[in-house]
């Protein structure tokens, strides 16, 4: 899943490239991927995009003083072309869930730039808003604080934390609480920051949540910068090589040598180092996972 740094690194990069083009069209391929009906899709057509921002993991395309927004959510993708097939995308057929054509006004010449929204599995979660405003997305109005904002200091993360008796890695990912994170940047700030994923958020000393903080300025700033400058297409592959646990279960760990550990969830898993994280005591393998005695 893109998470804060990627989709900051898609916002750079739809910045460079689409900024000051006028979208030439949109073509749904798949219905479900839209949320909204008013405006319709078609109420781009011809406007220019006059910006792109970030919410969270929310992509938003400022076209004309209406809004296109996108969560790629777990399996989607934004592919980018200088130049677009002609063809017209058909329904329900193949993972392009939505096609943004684009023209530039200063050159002529019958090849478009454009992306798609892609989206791979049968989990089809990548979803898809044009309002008039970025709020009137539920995801984004509910959003906690961006944890690189530059209000966000240790005292903000520590009110955060504060009589929380959820675990900080479940607390890391929760939208609500903290804009950007997910499971994979959740395990790297938790190794960085040398705490158990199943510390208690309350639990965190003042120490803690000092090395919390700058764990998570580190590593999330880190991730931008080896994502700058990369092609769209790069980023995934980028984000796996960055990781220092995530991803990487019975490798190494780059610290302090030992095995990098899993605990699985239903539809998930966490990775970290017992001895970095946990004092050296291995986390059992289950949803309700309490330390091994």
């Amino acid at each position: 899943m893109p998470e804060l740094p990627e989709v900051q690194a898609l916002a750079d990069f739809l910045r460079e490239r689409a900024v000051g083009r006028v979208i030439a069209g949109v073509e749904v391929g798949t219905i479900n991927v839209l949320k909204t009906y008013d405006p319709p899709p078609t109420a781009l057509s011809g406007m220019a995009i006059d910006g792109v921002a970030r919410f969270g993991k929310f992509l938003d395309l400022d076209v004309g003083g209406l809004h296109l927004v996108f969560h790629l959510a777990r399996a989607g993708w934004l592919r980018w072309t200088d130049a677009m097939p002609v063809t017209v995308i058909r329904p329900g057929k193949g993972p392009i869930a939505m096609r943004v054509r684009l023209a530039d006004p200063d050159m002529d010449g019958p090849a478009q730039p454009g992306f798609d929204l892609t989206e791979a599995g049968t989990q089809k979660r990548l979803a898809v808003y044009v309002v008039r405003d970025p709020s009137e997305v539920p995801g984004i109005a509910s959003l906690g604080p961006d944890p690189l904002a530059a209000g966000f200091d240790v005292a903000a993360l520590a009110a955060i934390l504060d009589g929380k008796r959820q675990q900080v890695k479940g607390l890391l990912r929760d939208q609500s609480v903290l804009a950007g994170v997910g499971n994979a940047y959740s395990d790297e700030v938790l190794h960085a920051a040398k705490l158990s994923p199943f510390a208690i958020a309350a639990s965190l000393d003042t120490e803690e949540v000092a090395r919390l903080h700058t764990a998570l300025h580190e590593v999330l700033t880190g991730a931008i910068a080896a994502a700058s400058g990369k092609p769209a297409k790069e980023l995934k592959d980028a984000k796996r090589a960055g990781m220092r646990v995530h991803g990487r279960t019975g490798q190494p760990c780059p610290v302090c040598g030992d095995t990098v550990r899993e605990v699985s969830f239903a539809d998930s898993s966490l990775q970290y180092c017992a001895p970095c994280q946990t004092g050296g005591k291995v986390l059992a393998d289950r949803r309700m996972s309490r330390l091994l005695k």
